[in-house]
């Protein structure tokens, strides 16, 4: 599968979430409808501008895959390679196929997204007036905006990698493992005395459900940390007049947001997903070790 048919659809339906969410949300991004005709905000117009403009790039750099790679799609294999190869380890052989769509989509689409707001006309053309005191031109609502500098977009993206983990668990590792991740009794039940372990069945209990209202808040830290830097930075550019330090500074806020966001919806995919390599490298090592006892 090339990339471009990986990230197709999930971003046009980023898109399309974050224009619900900013219909209603808890704070809704300046609407352009009164210039544009569409009841849409800025950072929505933004995200499908630059999606689009994502896809046919990639579309056009890569061209047709051949098994002898062009200039274009080796910088793309590369990328999935080096991201993949990082990504495995931490979600897990068996989750890897179903999950790695999702991780390489969020990050493509993050970081171009978080990069948007270092082009040229994106957040400093669009509507205002001039101030009468110093005879400037000020933008009240600009005409473009990153995605990811705004609320909306942020929680978008981290509902929809909340609900990519949902789909990826019960898939790969099902309910029963799930309960036993959450609210199991992870001591060895011969270890301990019965009264004593079944105390500590209570105690996980209960620790499952604070670990219920941690993964409930995923969401909210997920896109709060994005939104935060990304709003931080584009701010920082637009009061230091685009300093060649800060927007350089800018570029690599970009990646590492981007890669901390898709590492940490790997993580959480791993976290339950992952036990089931762990207990099949387990079997393996069992079984190489008693094969040469058998044959004494």
């Amino acid at each position: 599968m090339s990339a471009v048919k990986i990230l197709a659809l999930p971003t046009l339906l980023l898109a399309t979430a974050t224009s619900a969410l900013a219909a209603g949300g808890h704070e809704a991004a300046p609407s352009i409808e009164p210039y544009v005709g569409l009841p849409i905000s800025n950072a929505v117009l933004t995200s499908v501008l630059v999606t689009i403009l994502t896809i046919v790039g990639i579309r056009w750099l890569v061209g047709k895959p051949r098994i002898i790679p062009s200039r274009g799609q080796s910088v793309f294999e590369s990328l999935i390679i080096s991201l993949r190869g990082t990504l495995e380890p931490i979600v897990g052989k068996k989750a890897m196929p179903g999950a790695f769509p999702v991780l390489l989509c969020l990050f493509i689409f993050i970081l171009i997204h978080n990069w948007s707001g270092l082009l040229p006309f994106v957040g400093t053309v669009g509507w205002g007036h001039t101030d009468p005191a110093t005879g400037k031109f000020v933008i009240d609502t600009a005409m473009l905006r990153p995605h990811t500098s705004e609320a909306n977009g942020t929680l978008a993206l981290a509902l929809f990698s909340f609900g990519a983990w949902i789909i990826l668990i019960f898939k790969y590792a099902g309910p029963k493992l799930i309960w036993h991740d959450i609210f199991g009794n992870k001591a060895g039940k011969g270890e301990f005395h019965p009264a004593m372990y079944y105390f500590l069945s209570v105690i996980f209990l209960l620790v499952g459900v604070i670990e219920l209202v941690s993964i409930g808040m995923r969401p909210v830290t997920l896109s709060a940390r994005l939104f935060g830097n990304v709003f931080g930075g584009e701010n920082l550019l637009h009061a230091t007049g685009f300093i060649f330090v800060f927007y350089f500074l800018e570029i690599i806020v970009g990646l590492v947001q981007a890669f901390v966001f898709t590492l940490l919806s790997a993580v959480y995919i791993g976290l339950i997903c992952n036990h089931g390599d762990d207990h099949g490298h387990a079997e393996d090592d069992q079984g190489h070790a008693e094969a040469p006892a058998a044959k004494h």
